[in-house]
């Protein structure tokens, strides 16, 4: 916006329209395509490209990100429903929305830093206790992820996130040697902040699952991992972070290969004795 602000007596007039029409109309714009962006304030695609590449970026796709960064976490539930509506259409939306979580997918497949997965897989591992929050949707995958460890681990705590003041009360004894998990996307939880926070000042090792470098959680953790979230409406789409909890489940079970076979021998004799799971008739 700055940008747009300090360049706009240079602008053209067609590239004006567009700088209004970003300015006033932001939520939409950043998800919209150099040809819709045009079409709708009355401009050429190569005006569109033209005006991105007049701001600094290397062309639309850079500005476009940079819009949608921006404006993430401002979003009112409102807003991301027009959105919605707006990026869907008249399209079919069980396409349209599977389509979008394996864009996400892959998007994480090629942002995510492999250094900081492997060095967070072994921070969990090692660590004397576990610790892991998320509040709001993303309270499923810290008890997604918390079902798995405490099969694994004897030492994990999924924190009940109720009120800010208990979360801190639950993690009043962490320190060195233990492993923070904060997950938060868009609109980014205070609450996880302020328990990551509290973990690093007391020597713990912070793990962050986010969506972005940008997002604030990444300022508090020793290793961030990426995975791109997505608005289906007013719903959060966490496709692509439950794949990179699945993938770290997986790396640290073959890190503790011969641990987890003997504790799942032991599981599967108790799951027998007192019929946890259904079993199929042979007959």
């Amino acid at each position: 916006m700055t940008k747009i602000q300090t360049n706009l007596s240079s602008f053209s007039k067609g590239q004006r329209l567009i700088a209004r029409y970003i300015t006033e109309h932001y939520d939409k714009a950043a998800f919209m395509t150099a040809n819709r962006l045009g079409t709708t304030v009355g401009v050429s695609e190569s005006t569109v490209v033209r005006f991105a590449t007049e701001l600094g970026y290397d062309g639309y796709p850079h500005l476009q990100k940079a819009l949608q960064e921006m404006i993430r976490n401002r979003l009112t539930a409102v807003q991301r429903m027009e959105v919605a509506e707006d990026r869907i259409g008249n399209r079919d939306i069980l396409e349209s929305v599977l389509t979008a979580d394996v864009e996400k997918i892959r998007m994480t497949m090629d942002e995510l830093d492999r250094s900081a997965f492997e060095k967070s897989a072994s921070c969990i591992t090692k660590a004397k206790r576990i610790y892991i929050l998320g509040v709001r949707s993303s309270s499923a995958l810290a008890s997604f992820m918390g079902f798995y460890f405490t099969l694994l681990f004897g030492n994990v705590y999924v924190l009940d996130t109720n009120s800010g003041s208990e979360i801190l009360e639950q993690i009043l004894h962490i320190g060195e040697g233990d492993v923070f998990i904060g997950i938060s996307f868009p609109r980014y939880s205070q609450r996880t902040l302020a328990a990551m926070k509290y973990s690093k000042a007391h020597g713990a090792n912070v793990i962050a699952l986010t969506d972005s470098s940008l997002s604030p959680l990444a300022n508090y953790a020793d290793h961030t991992l990426i995975a791109k979230s997505d608005m289906a409406s007013f719903v959060d789409s966490l496709v692509a972070p439950l794949s990179v909890i699945n993938a770290i489940i997986v790396q640290v079970s073959m890190d503790r290969q011969e641990e987890v076979e003997k504790t799942f021998n032991q599981l599967e004799s108790i799951w027998n004795e007192y019929n946890v799971y259904e079993t199929m008739d042979e007959s």
